[in-house]
């Protein structure tokens, strides 16, 4: 939530579009009407999205396209590496194990071959500088064994087709974008700019969202979660927002806007 309320304040705050993408390429893993809930929570927020949300289950023809494209030109390699073998490698940091042909007969996952000397650099708004070497992040899958398009490549092939100028999501993505970059220069897609928010943290340092401490927002008091959004983004919500309506809340938040004071700040614990 912490990630839709950063954002949404940015795009308003610059006089831009907001836009929904529901990542539903893990039909394993998807909760039937876990994305209509999304929704109602944004909208009782007044979080009001630019255009038609957009799910990804619906755009597979346009990543087949992508992975032909990098398939093409050489760019990729077949890896027959199981779940276990890869918990084992670790994803940073794969080994080059299936560079030369898959090890092994069976499926296979596609991967996005990294030149393992390669540097990249880029600035993040909120962050600032990131260095990577590409050789310790390592040929990451684009495409699963199962099939499936992994997030690497759908969410590259999003940006540039609905021509994302700014992506502002968590930090927990923050490592990934150096993939991302590389497989935006491959496919000769704009670079968007990035800034990433902090996670929220439970008390044993963990993602909030990820740990037993977790619970959906008080959608009775829709004010109140978005000034505890405010506070957590370190935005400073003078006190008479408390009780207010979430539009009112948002009339001062766009535009009192300053991401510079999260600078450098990856996490943030919950509040109390």
């Amino acid at each position: 939530m912490l990630a839709a309320v950063g954002s949404f304040l940015d795009a308003r705050h610059h006089g831009g579009h907001w836009q929904i993408r529901i990542e539903d390429l893990d039909t394993a893993r998807v909760v039937p009407g876990s994305a209509a809930q999304i929704l109602r929570t944004l909208e009782c927020l007044n979080l009001f999205w630019d255009g038609e949300v957009t799910y990804q289950s619906g755009r597979l023809a346009l990543y087949e396209a992508a992975l032909r494209r990098l398939q093409g030109s050489g760019q990729t390699f077949e890896c027959s590496c199981s779940r276990q073998m890869r918990s084992a490698q670790g994803e940073a940091g794969y080994p080059g194990t299936c560079r030369d042909g898959p090890r092994a007969a069976g499926p296979t996952a596609t991967r996005f071959r990294i030149c393992d000397s390669e540097n990249l650099e880029f600035t993040d708004r909120i962050q600032g500088l990131q260095r990577y070497r590409l050789g310790e992040l390592g040929d990451v899958i684009i495409r699963r064994r199962d099939g499936q398009f992994a997030y690497q490549l759908a969410v590259v092939v999003d940006d540039a087709d609905q021509n994302i100028t700014d992506v502002v999501r968590g930090a927990d993505l923050l490592d990934s974008t150096a993939w991302q970059i590389k497989l935006q220069r491959a496919l000769g897609n704009t670079t968007p700019c990035y800034a990433h928010l902090p996670l929220v943290t439970a008390a044993d340092g963990g993602k909030l969202a990820k740990s037993r401490a977790s619970v959906a927002p008080d959608l009775d008091h829709p004010g109140q979660v978005l000034v505890q959004a405010l506070v957590l983004l370190g935005q400073r919500p003078p006190a008479e927002l408390a009780g207010l309506e979430p539009r009112e809340v948002l009339d001062w938040a766009v535009p009192n806007w300053k991401p510079g004071r999260l600078q450098g700040i990856t996490a943030v614990p919950a509040l109390v």
